[in-house]
């Protein structure tokens, strides 16, 4: 088993969140009301910010706006939003840390409290084949605006790779030597549970951990202008 390269997803690869930035864009779309929304978007955000809400309201609250349409409808729609909205936040650091990785033969894994419908076609841009993510429940071939499974959350996300492990009937015991990045004290059981967990960008409870048990800080530079300009050069 190569070495495993765990990948958080929202402010650590991407610079933004997945989930406020589906709300925003169902918004422009005129699928969500903004009048309504836009401060329960917010205040969700906060709140996951500073750990106060569960897992369980957390993620149903944003698988919430699936509710109704089965998952190819809502694909065409996701891809969409992957292309124009989250590819432009991937900056070209994250994209040189998980080509590092990827150079070095380890094992890539993305790993995402966000649910699968929004980053499946994250996962396929990073050319990140493993992916685990909240899943989402499904009645007569429709979400239901429910989660299904353990939450890929807080001390769902060590569960669910070790879960992932199990199927591939590898021991717990690979996360010895694996590395884990993240930004967020929400994925504080993960990060204390792999030999090399690396803070990215933390936020202040995460740094403040971090620095207590001698864990690496690093900050990725979130400038996208030149991949963009590189892109832009290809094209013509």
């Amino acid at each position: 088993m190569p070495r495993l390269a765990l990948f958080d997803l929202d402010h650590t690869l991407l610079s933004g969140d997945s989930d406020e930035l589906w709300c925003e864009f169902l918004m422009d779309e005129g699928l969500l009301d903004r009048a309504e929304f836009a401060p329960r978007n917010a205040e969700m955000a906060r709140r996951y910010r500073d750990a106060s809400v569960s897992p369980q309201e957390f993620c149903e609250f944003y698988i919430g706006t699936l509710a109704g349409r089965a998952p190819a409808q809502w694909r065409p729609l996701c891809e969409r939003f992957v292309a124009q909205i989250v590819v432009p936040r991937i900056s070209l650091a994250a994209h040189a840390l998980v080509e590092m990785h990827r150079a070095r033969g380890d094992h890539l894994v993305l790993t995402t409290a966000t649910n699968r419908l929004l980053t499946e076609a994250t996962a396929q841009h990073l050319r990140i084949a493993d992916l685990i993510a909240t899943e989402v429940a499904l009645d007569a071939g429709r979400c239901t605006g429910r989660s299904a499974g353990t939450l890929n959350m807080r001390e769902g996300k060590l569960a669910r790779l070790q879960a992932w492990l199990g199927e591939r009937g590898l021991a717990c015991t690979e996360l010895a030597d694996a590395v884990f990045y993240s930004d967020s004290s929400n994925d504080l059981p993960l990060l204390s549970a792999v030999g090399e967990p690396v803070a990215v960008d933390p936020d202040a409870r995460l740094r403040a951990h971090a620095v207590a048990h001698g864990w690496r800080v690093i900050e990725l530079d979130r400038d996208t202008e030149g991949r963009e300009s590189a892109e832009r050069k290809e094209a013509r």
